[in-house]
């Protein structure tokens, strides 16, 4: 049982591989799943068993890569006080707003986003609060992070960092560069837990 699901596993990861090849070679709009499977290497009915749409297919695309973004930074930098959790915040803002896979979207596919600042939480948003929550919780119990409801902390340094990763490119100049501006996050993040 192992086997066939690590055998699922590693298929997924290579056709998530491939859609995002493609998205960042032409962008979803102009992706297909024949695209995806001809990339892949596989048939087409492939791609249509694990996912029924580009939609569906894009919604584990974005959850896979800053899911993992998000995990791996908070290995690296999460502690137990306030300043641990604001630089993994910052440092994972940070990331995915320069990051490859969001800079496509948001050139050529902005509409993609729009539920997840308008409508709903994504799967992303909902792992990287689970960190947070965590974090944070932890860091209460150490004595670290002001006391509160974690949940209600968590949702707003989250959406904090959201509206840095939006809006970024909107405040930067020849005067204040992004790197300025996500030390900003980091101090407002550090400041608002402590």
């Amino acid at each position: 049982m192992n086997a066939l699901r690590n055998k699922t596993a590693i298929e997924d990861d290579r056709l998530l591989t491939a859609a995002r090849d493609c998205l960042l070679a032409v962008g979803w709009r102009r992706t297909t799943m024949t695209d995806v499977a001809r990339r892949a290497g596989v048939s087409r009915m492939s791609v249509y068993r694990r996912w029924p749409d580009m939609s569906a297919l894009i919604g584990d695309l974005m959850t896979r890569e800053w899911s993992t973004l998000g995990t791996r930074l908070a290995q690296d930098h999460i502690g137990l006080d306030a300043a641990g959790i604001a630089h993994a915040v910052g440092a994972v803002a940070a990331e995915i707003r320069r990051g490859e896979l969001f800079g496509k979207i948001v050139d050529v596919d902005p509409e993609l986003l729009i539920p997840y600042l308008l409508v709903r939480r994504g799967r992303t948003q909902d792992a990287m609060l689970e960190s947070i929550v965590a974090a944070i919780r932890a860091g209460q119990d150490a004595g670290t992070v002001r006391t509160g409801n974690a949940v209600l902390l968590a949702r707003s340094v989250l959406l904090l960092a959201i509206g840095f990763v939006f809006s970024t490119p909107t405040m930067v100049d020849e005067s204040i560069d992004d790197s300025a501006l996500f030390s900003e996050l980091v101090t407002a993040v550090e400041r608002y837990l402590s």
